[in-house]
């Protein structure tokens, strides 16, 4: 079972689906030779979670509500403050 495991590493498996016309094409140009220099990888900043400013500001506050709420019905519950 796991004999030809690393010949079948160097193959890639999406070749499997391509058509046959791809595999007949005839050799590649000069051009398509010619090695590519690497693409630095654009990061984009101020998306943390995929959320833009004014969304994570709108998130903040309405944690800084939840938490004000509980905070003030726990203390009630606990009788540390009263209506009156």
């Amino acid at each position: 079972m796991f004999d030809d495991l690393r010949d079948l590493s160097d193959t890639p498996l999406y070749e499997e689906n391509k058509p046959q016309e791809a595999f007949d094409q005839g050799p590649a140009s000069d051009n398509a030779l010619v090695a590519e220099p690497a693409r630095k990888k654009k990061r984009k900043r101020g998306n943390f979670l995929g959320m833009t400013a004014q969304q994570r500001f709108l998130i903040s506050v309405m944690l800084f509500c939840t938490v004000c709420l509980l905070g003030t019905l726990v203390m009630f519950v606990m009788g540390r403050m009263s209506i009156f």
